[in-house]
């Protein structure tokens, strides 16, 4: 096996409020068993004043030497140094969670909105919205202007949470949804059905690849064979703040948060933040990294780290 790439981690603390941890951006080397705290959320410099108290990092898309972080309702662009060179907001991002580049266009998951949010590279705007509508047991997309004042109203009935894109079209998925589905300029399909509580499907080797977080597991599933790799799990003894636990703020196991890695490798991120390494075809755990015994700190977003 060839050496593990490092990544790059975002973490949020589920259940805590404003002056409380939310979290931060971490570089992980399993390979060395190292980690470094590279943005703590709380004192990262931001002047919060009017933005809101829902803090966290989420979806990480880096690009060039720009690393694009989404937080719940503004896009932060930082340098390979993790200085803060641009931030963008749009009425229509609200509790944002993944990413998906594709083509110098950015796709947003808007989980405030059941909607995705384009982000323009090349002109630094957000130039397309696409709400995803559920009514009468079917799933529908239609298209927004997000510089349209009232063009969306909020809605959180899909929870959508993972956006995919390539050639093929932008592949939407959702805790509250039954399935992944396909959004091409013509017409939505559903892929590949999903249990309710996924994160981060996408297709990937000609099956679907998620976290099944209610089943603390991460899934492949392909035409004729479905593999499961189980989250990792501690001695509760040694995890802290338990008593969000037991008020159902936060459990351990909770699975979220992939990166493929290789054909047969993928990077996965649970809670308390634990980042493993599953090998598909084998299908178990290979290598992992605690960050937090936290039991409210849990991984979100996950990128390969190319600097």
């Amino acid at each position: 096996m060839s050496a593990l790439p490092k990544l790059l981690v975002s973490s949020v603390v589920r259940g805590s409020q404003q002056g409380d941890s939310h979290g931060g951006l971490y570089l992980v080397d399993i390979e060395a068993g190292q980690y470094e705290q590279v943005i703590d959320w709380n004192t990262s410099g931001i002047d919060w004043e009017g933005r809101g108290a829902d803090r966290g990092l989420r979806g990480i898309v880096i690009t060039g030497k720009e690393i694009f972080i989404a937080a719940s309702d503004e896009l932060f662009v930082y340098d390979p140094w993790f200085r803060l060179i641009a931030s963008y907001r749009n009425p229509y991002l609200k509790h944002c969670h993944e990413m998906s580049l594709h083509r110098g266009k950015l796709y947003i998951t808007s989980t405030g909105f059941d909607a995705l949010v384009r982000f323009d590279m090349a002109s630094k705007r957000f130039d397309l919205g696409i709400a995803i509508v559920a009514a009468g047991g079917l799933v529908n997309a239609r298209g927004f202007d997000p510089n349209t004042p009232d063009a969306l109203a909020p809605s959180n009935i899909l929870h959508i949470n993972n956006v995919w894109v390539d050639d093929n079209g932008v592949y939407v998925s959702g805790r509250k949804m039954p399935a992944l589905v396909q959004v091409t300029q013509t017409q939505i399909a559903m892929v590949a059905g999903l249990p309710r509580g996924t994160h981060n499907a996408r297709p990937f080797r000609g099956g679907v690849l998620f976290n099944d977080t209610d089943s603390d597991s991460v899934v492949w599933a392909g035409p004729e064979e479905r593999v499961a790799i189980r989250t990792p799990r501690y001695d509760t003894k040694l995890l802290t703040h338990m008593d969000a636990d037991a008020s159902g703020l936060a459990r351990q196991g909770f699975g979220r948060g992939l990166c493929v890695l290789s054909d047969r490798l993928v990077a996965a991120g649970s809670s308390p933040t634990t980042i493993s390494i599953h090998d598909l075809d084998a299908g178990v755990c290979i290598a992992g990294l605690n960050l937090s015994l936290d039991v409210r700190n849990a991984a979100h977003g996950l990128a390969v780290w190319p600097f």
